[in-house]
């Protein structure tokens, strides 16, 4: 094969993954980020730590509507702020910590963006982060997502390198939710293992290279993904579309 003919090819590989991750954006803009009610808990089955096995995610509409972000503020805010994070992640932990909070002040409050998170734990090195993720939408079930979100990244550096650290999050419940027994029966159950699952596939499909990765959106436009997940980076992208740009 020629040289030439070997940068055609691959400008027409890359165009073409380009296409399939604006295209999985578009979806998610249309369809929207809800919540996860559809999923069943089984009050027998074993506490799922992994991800699980799903059928029809080849297909990408169904992926997007399996695949569930959590919202913090308006949802029809102009701006959509998208973090695909891990929750063992200590980089995710760091931009909790100190980049969220910048986030809601800036512009979450004030209705001007919504944020989004997406689960995408990276099982290989991080064993405790799909629990994680499903600890948290547990505690969603009762309203408290983003307080439990928050205290299992502030709590980061003592459940992290725990060999079994479902103690730590049933005791974090018994602070945050209202029923801890409800919480600790979704918890040792099976329940949002396929949530969780789908998006980590959603995020595959996105080519999301590491945690925490960062987009942003106006509306149904094409999602921006940062190189950088500081502040400033962050507020860059967010005032050139508030520009119009």
């Amino acid at each position: 094969m020629s040289k030439k003919s070997r940068e055609e090819k691959r400008a027409q590989t890359q165009g073409t993954n380009m296409s399939r991750f604006y295209f999985i954006l578009g979806v998610i803009a249309v369809v929207g980020i809800g919540g996860v009610a559809w999923a069943v808990s089984r009050s027998n089955a074993n506490t799922v730590t992994q991800p699980v096995v799903l059928e029809g995610l080849d297909d990408m509409q169904r992926l997007v509507e399996l695949a569930q972000g959590v919202t913090l503020g308006d949802p029809e805010a102009p701006i959509r702020i998208v973090e695909f994070g891990d929750y063992q992640c200590p980089g995710c932990g760091s931009f909790a910590q100190q980049v969220k909070p910048r986030i809601n002040l800036a512009w979450i409050e004030s209705g001007q963006a919504s944020f989004v998170f997406y689960d995408f734990p990276l099982i290989q090195i991080h064993p405790n982060a799909f629990l994680a993720a499903r600890a948290a939408r547990c505690a969603g079930d009762q309203g408290r997502y983003w307080e439990y979100h928050d205290r299992l990244f502030a709590e980061q550096f003592r459940w992290s390198p725990s060999a079994s650290a479902l103690g730590f999050f049933v005791n974090y419940a018994e602070d945050i939710v209202p029923d801890g027994g409800a919480f600790e029966e979704c918890l040792k159950s099976d329940r949002y293992a396929d949530v969780v699952t789908a998006n980590m596939r959603l995020g595959e499909e996105l080519g999301v290279p590491s945690t925490p990765s960062v987009m942003i959106s106006q509306g149904t436009g094409m999602a921006r993904r940062l190189a950088n997940f500081d502040f400033a980076s962050i507020q860059e992208v967010v005032e050139e579309l508030q520009q119009g740009g």
